[in-house]
């Protein structure tokens, strides 16, 4: 979708994802996979580079996904200086929430009817093998769930035990519950976004 912008050439038309970033705002939204996680790096990049003290909003919306791929996106967030400030629109489950999460405290925005939710990493479709390689890709998935795990505690000043609990079944948080549980600060509206 294109957007009308006057300038002192006159109006032109302008893709609204370019308009948006041009205003500081990342849209991390639909499935985490290499492709989305590369992308959000590119305009992470972009944004700071532009201007390293002004803030960038993060906006997301997503089911999850790839747990290398929200590590990279995870990884880049906590090594960013520039204020980020984060918020949840709709949904932010399985590593979006972690991502969310892992917010500074006080930078972690949600609207009144978000969702959040946590669990352990799960198996992807297809395995197949030896007992050596299925066994294999349990110790990877248990080394995966400890490392979320710790993100969660570092991220909602939560112990060990009451993250643990929480992901072991998968558990859906309503905007206050995620705000009770640390996963989020405090809610905001539309407003907030202008």
């Amino acid at each position: 979708m294109n957007i009308q912008t006057k300038s002192s050439n006159g109006i032109t038309l302008v893709p609204i994802e370019s308009k948006l970033l041009s205003q500081r705002n990342i849209f991390l939204e639909g499935e985490i996979n290499e492709a989305k996680a590369m992308e959000f790096i590119r305009e992470l990049m972009c944004l700071v580079g532009e201007d390293a003290k002004e803030p960038i909003r993060i906006l997301i919306n997503s089911p999850g996904g790839q747990i290398n791929s929200g590590m990279l996106i995870y990884d880049a967030m906590q090594s960013c200086q520039t204020p980020l400030k984060l918020y949840c629109l709709g949904k932010a489950y399985s590593m979006a929430a972690v991502i969310f999460a892992s917010g500074k405290k006080g930078s972690r925005c949600l609207f009144p009817n978000s969702e959040l939710m946590v669990h352990e990493p799960l198996l992807g479709n297809g395995i197949a093998g030896n007992s050596s390689s299925i066994q294999m890709v349990s110790e990877s998935l248990l080394e995966a769930r400890d490392k979320m795990n710790r993100i969660l505690v570092k991220h909602t000043g939560k112990s060990e035990e009451e993250v643990e609990k929480a992901v072991k079944g998968g558990r859906y948080f309503q905007a206050e519950e995620a705000i009770s549980f640390g996963l989020a600060d405090h809610l905001a509206g539309f407003s907030d976004l202008l």
